[in-house]
């Protein structure tokens, strides 16, 4: 009963730090607290010097080769992406395209010329009263040059491929921004997953060190081997943890090498800090390219119906043709030209209210897509502020859980060591420790991006 009271003593002084502790001769286990995430430093460093674990070996008994992962800081993370990515390269054969249409559209106006060479044998040469009227062979070389003078109709295609040219270009800019956005989402992924893996290494650094710990009590003789047996459940159930984790960060230095277009897997170096700007406007958002693309649609369709009625105004064309045929017929000389005017204008046309209406419809249908668009930017804007906030109160909740969590594990771990309480409650207290640091790091991981969202929704990523 006495040491019962000196145990629940010894609890009350860890919990108000009182020195008289400090004279208690007592084992030591070393647990580990938890640290602030610093991005980029060596795992397998802080694992080696937290618990030293056997390496890997391979079916010869020699020790499995590590495969450097390539680390890239997050700016040129997201340049390579944009870069290289075949998304990207896609994206921009739109461009390419109009601009092959808009040379096409001009060669209509421009004239053109054509040359030609024929040659003619006949069974016979024709004639009569002993003249030749046709030679037996002939031969014949004649050229065209034609021009549209006027034609309305082809140079509004020229204005109207020039306005694709610039869709194409805002539609091209919208790939890059996506690609870059996930570029930026897969490398928050390796750091969160970084995160996660140091959790699971304390974690499991702590379930050693109590497992050595009941192991010394129990050969000393005053410990349990069930004890000994709880502690070895936990160990080994750290262990699958921290292989989970340790894969699931594979899969994610995976993901972001095959966005960056890399050969293999890539890791993240330091942190990005996400400056949000301290006000918030409309205008932050206008110059967005779905937003600038969507606008260079509605022009291109109020063009086009604009330009409807010019299919009415006469056309007109100019052609030269000169011929040179050897040797010459009776009836025909060797040298000859034609020069031709025509003029052509449409007098009916049943299609045209049809056509026009087309497309009226489809000038309607990019008005309401930019409508419908600027909606879904307004609420974009308006959510990812508020998930900003939110996560940022959760963030501090859950880190001072994580450190409240830290400091019953201490004071659980202590009283076990003067035989206060039970190795249940150390057990629970470690469970409790990494399930609320693991909480911490996804609020960390959720804050970060809010954090990018909000500058996606505001247009302000990439730079």
């Amino acid at each position: 009963m006495r040491s019962r009271w000196m145990g629940m003593a010894a609890i009350a002084a860890l919990t108000v730090g009182a020195p008289a502790m400090a004279q208690t001769p007592t084992r030591d286990v070393s647990i580990v607290e938890p640290r602030a995430f610093r991005p980029g430093e060596n795992l397998a460093r802080q694992q080696t010097a937290q618990t030293p674990a056997p390496a890997a070996q391979t079916p010869a008994g020699q020790a499995a080769p590590v495969s450097a992962v390539r680390r890239v800081e997050f700016d040129a993370a997201v340049q390579q992406a944009i870069d290289r990515n075949p998304t990207v390269a896609s994206a921009a054969t739109a461009i390419t395209q109009a601009n092959a249409l808009l040379q096409q559209a001009r060669a209509a106006i421009m004239p053109a010329l054509a040359a030609s060479l024929m040659n003619n044998t006949l069974d016979s040469a024709r004639g009569f009263s002993g003249g030749i009227t046709q030679p037996r062979n002939q031969t014949t070389i004649a050229a065209s040059a034609t021009w549209n003078v006027l034609d309305a109709t082809s140079w509004a295609d020229v204005a109207h491929a020039r306005d694709e040219i610039q869709v194409s270009t805002f539609s091209s800019a919208e790939t890059r921004r996506e690609i870059a956005v996930s570029a930026a989402q897969a490398y928050l992924a390796v750091i969160a997953a970084h995160r996660q893996l140091e959790v699971d290494e304390r974690a499991l650094a702590n379930a050693r060190a109590h497992l050595t710990y009941a192991q010394q009590r129990l050969n000393g003789g005053v410990g349990t081997r069930l004890d000994e047996l709880r502690a070895a459940q936990e160990a080994a159930g750290d262990e699958a943890r921290l292989e989970n984790s340790r894969f699931a960060l594979a899969q994610s230095q995976e993901a972001l090498g095959v966005l960056l277009a890399d050969p293999g897997p890539v890791d993240s170096g330091a942190e990005p800090t996400f400056d949000l700007p301290a006000t918030i406007t409309e205008a932050d958002w206008a110059n967005r390219p779905d937003v600038r693309a969507q606008v260079a649609s509605i022009n291109a369709a109020e063009r086009v119906v604009h330009d409807s009625w010019k299919q009415w105004l006469p056309s007109a064309g100019v052609s030269f043709t000169p011929q040179y045929v050897t040797p010459s017929g009776l009836f025909a000389p060797s040298r000859t030209w034609v020069f031709s005017i025509g003029v052509t204008q449409r007098i009916f046309d049943p299609s045209y209210r049809a056509t026009t209406a087309l497309k009226r419809v489809d000038l309607d249908r990019a008005e309401l897509a930019r409508q419908s668009l600027e909606t879904e930017i307004r609420s974009e804007v308006r959510l990812a502020q508020e998930a900003v906030a939110s996560y940022e109160r959760a963030r501090a909740s859950a880190r001072e859980a994580s450190d409240q969590a830290a400091e019953v594990l201490r004071v659980a771990t202590a009283a076990f060591q003067l035989g206060a309480t039970t190795n249940l409650e150390v057990i629970d207290a470690e469970r409790t420790a990494r399930d609320a640091e693991s909480t911490a790091t996804i609020a960390d991981d959720a804050w970060r991006r809010a954090r990018l969202n909000l500058l996606v929704a505001l247009g302000r990523f990439p730079h």
